[in-house]
Parts: C-alpha cells; structure tokens; sequence
C-alpha cells in the first residue's frame, strides 16, 4: 500500500461526541444563546477534529507551496515566470506579505519548492525554505497533460509525508502558494469539480483587462478540450491540468486530515488543492476552515462544493501566499477561548434567562 492509499485510510468524521460535549459546554456560557454565532460553530468542529473539548491551536504554521507552470507562455498572466523563484526568496528572508500576516498571528512560515523552474541550492540553511522539487515546473497544459500520474502521485505524497513530519511540532496548518499562472490551472480545476461553466469561474488574476481575461477564458476552454480530465479522479485532474503547488497542497491537508489537525484553507489556488483532496478522500472536509472568499470569482462555487456556504472573512483579498489563512488563525484562536475560558452560569453564578 502506497503513503497516498494509507493516509487516505486513516482520515475518519468529526468525532461526534466531543461536538456534543462542546455544544453542550457553549450552550451554557454566560451569553445569549449562541451569541458568537459562526465562532462558536467554528469551536465545535476544532472539538469534533481533535476528538477534544479543548482542541489544541496555539501552534500555528502556514505552509506556502511554490511551482512554475507551463501555460504562462500562453500569455495568462501579467507577470513574468521569473516572479515566482523571486517570491519564494523574498518569502525564505521573511519579506513578503504572507510573512506579515503570520508574524501578527504568531504563525510560523515554511516555502516549499516542489516545482519552481529554478536552483535554490543557496536557501538550503534557511529555517523558512524546504526543498521537495518533482520538476521545474509543468507542461504547458493548453498542449497536453501537465505532468503524468506519476509525477502527480509524487506531489500529493510529498505534501502527506511533510504535513506527518510537521504535525510532531504544530496544532494547526494553514495552507498556502506561490505560482505566476496558477489561476488557470486553478479555474479549469474549478471548471471540472464544480461543473459550471469556465467564464462564470474565470477571474482576473493578477490583474488582467478585458481582452486578456478573454484570452484566459479561451485558453481554459482548450485546456479542458485536449485534456478531458475525469470529474471523479482527483489524481487524473492533477496530472492533466494541475500543477505541482496544487498537489503539494492536496497532500498536506489529507496528512493533516489523517493526523487529527485543522487545516485553514487559503484562497482561490489553495482551494483547488483542497478539491483534489476531497476527490481522493471525502471526509478530509471535516479538517477544512475556509478562510475567506477570494475576488476570484469561481471561488465561492468551489467553497460551496467542499461544503462552506460561508467561509470566516470576505476581504477582497487576492494575493494568495497563505494570507488569508494567517489573517483567519486568529478566529481559529478565538473560538478554542471561547470553548475553554469563557464560564458557564453555573461556573460564575450568574442567573440566566428565562426560559
């Protein structure tokens, strides 16, 4: 049995009886009934998750994939390729956005190069950067299959097998990415999971006009044509249309998922990766904590197919890297306190309402 096929084994259903015993404790705090609404659904599932009434968060590490992808020579993308190698450095010496958000946190951050066209050999000491390379990169996906099964394989085990190693250490994983042309893949992922068409899923990434939005459109369009990718096979999607970000991503939420620890899923690239997850193993849902909806408009339908009407926030972000994650780790923390450090009536003997 392969590391994909075992890990996929051991990911069960909320525990039921710690979300009882946590619904039960909530329902007695000294508030209103159900004051803090979405906080306190959200303190149930981190009971349901860790099989415990006071779940474990303080530990927090945003996991930022980094791949290069092939159909940037298409033109989706008004940034360079170069960008992505640039980023996952600014990222290593903790410059980037995503560094921010975390530090506010008090999460910390590791980039992952598991597909980046270039030579990191220099980052090798850094605390912030690891190497699980695949390729440098994918295949042009507007020409034929990004990567093969294999390869695809590779990816989601490389993304299991560091989410086991780091799961020693951290009680929670926030996911997150660093990939110039990732929103295609991103979409036609969308397009084949959710079944809506590509223009209603289709966003402006990194900030494309009118023409060349249509020009991404049409290149999805083909991209699904050549490929025809299987709807219910998640390791067919990856391989045919992903990219290695995106299975790395896959993998690190079922390793979290088989570990027992919540997974705070990030924006629209991250949220491809955890549709792949879902079409390997379905209950790894249970582990998932949308973060926020993306400006990218074929998120919501994403989210909506993992099962989060509502995801925590809704900021008009759109970077990516994992800084909705961070900014949503703060609701995580919020609601574990609200579970153990808010008193009952009886524990403050306070009266409560009438009945």
């Amino acid at each position: 049995m392969n590391l994909l096929e075992q890990t996929c084994r051991e990911i069960f259903p909320q525990d039921n009886d710690a979300r009882s015993q946590a619904r039960a404790r909530l329902e007695q705090l000294t508030m209103p009934h159900w004051a803090l609404g979405d906080v306190m659904d959200l303190a149930v599932d981190l009971a349901g998750m860790s099989k415990s009434i006071e779940p474990a968060v303080e530990k927090k590490i945003i996991v930022t994939m980094a791949g290069d992808h092939g159909v940037v020579a298409e033109g989706v993308s008004k940034f360079p390729a170069e960008v992505t190698p640039q980023m996952v450095y600014n990222i290593a010496s903790g410059g980037a956005g995503i560094n921010a958000l975390a530090r506010q946190a008090g999460a910390d951050v590791i980039v992952v190069d598991i597909g980046v066209n270039a030579d990191f050999s220099d980052l090798s000491g850094s605390e912030r950067f690891i190497s699980r390379k695949i390729a440098p990169g994918t295949n042009n996906i507007a020409a034929g299959p990004a990567m093969s099964i294999a390869n695809a394989r590779k990816a989601v085990e490389a993304g299991i097998q560091l989410a086991l190693d780091l799961a020693q250490s951290y009680d929670v994983f926030g996911t997150g990415e660093m990939g110039i042309g990732n929103t295609t893949p991103s979409s036609a992922i969308a397009a084949v999971v959710t079944g809506k068409p590509v223009r209603e899923l289709t966003g402006r990434g990194t900030g494309l006009d009118d023409e060349q939005l249509g020009r991404k459109i049409a290149i999805i369009e083909k991209v699904l044509e050549i490929n025809k990718p299987d709807p219910q096979n998640g390791l067919d999607i990856l391989a045919k249309i992903g990219g290695y970000e995106i299975g790395g991503i896959a993998g690190l939420i079922l390793g979290a998922a088989a570990r027992r620890k919540p997974v705070v899923v990030d924006g629209f690239i991250s949220t491809a990766g955890a549709l792949i997850a879902f079409k390997l193993e379905p209950f790894v849902r249970d582990y998932i904590i949308c973060s926020h909806r993306s400006v990218e408009p074929g998120h919501k339908y994403m989210q909506e197919t993992l099962g989060c009407a509502r995801p925590l926030l809704d900021l008009n972000f759109r970077l990516g890297e994992g800084t909705g994650a961070a900014l949503a780790m703060n609701i995580v923390e919020a609601a574990r306190r609200v579970l153990t450090d808010v008193a009952t009536f009886a524990e403050a003997a306070v009266a409560q309402a009438d009945k």
